[in-house]
């Protein structure tokens, strides 16, 4: 009943690479800055239907776009971060938010959700090439292993020459 109850309430949604809800978990890509950051400037700039590109800086790795979705047209501000990360991996962050202010019942969660599944299927990112966060937290701390053993075609190896590097 809680979910019920935070749909009604919630009017903004933003990702973080340690969210419960998968769809706001962001992406990190293994594939070239330039290519990830056309992917989601051409989504945001009307690659979807109801989105419109309002501003796209890539100094900044900053796209700003406008959707309006459902059947009252509702605005809701959507806000791209395109970066590269600590690993120099292309890092996609997204937050958006209802426009008036009210309760957008989960909206703004599922324009997050489908952006990044459609900037998935732009990309043919498959498993590959989209970096799981908990394996990457595994990678940063030390664990490298672990990390590399349930990478694909990455065997883990202890010895000295051995493993990923």
């Amino acid at each position: 009943m809680t979910g019920l109850f935070d749909a009604l309430r919630e009017n903004h949604a933003v990702t973080d690479p340690r969210s419960e809800d998968p769809r706001l978990r962001g992406r990190t890509y293994t594939i070239p800055f330039e290519t990830v950051w056309q992917a989601a400037v051409g989504l945001a700039g009307g690659g979807q239907r109801g989105w419109s590109l309002e501003e796209a800086d890539d100094q900044r790795g900053v796209i700003k776009a406008q959707v309006r979705a459902g059947a009252i047209s509702a605005e809701v501000g959507v806000q791209i971060t395109v970066s590269l990360d600590e690993n120099a991996q292309t890092r996609v962050d997204v937050e958006a938010s209802s426009r008036s202010g009210r309760a957008d019942l989960g909206r703004s969660r599922r324009i997050v959700g489908r952006l990044l599944e459609r900037m998935d299927g732009r990309l043919d990112a498959g498993p590959a090439q989209i970096v799981d966060p908990d394996r990457m937290r595994a990678f940063v701390t030390g664990s490298r292993a672990e990390a590399s053993s349930s990478g694909p075609g990455r065997p883990a190896s202890n010895g000295p020459s051995g493993g990923a590097s």
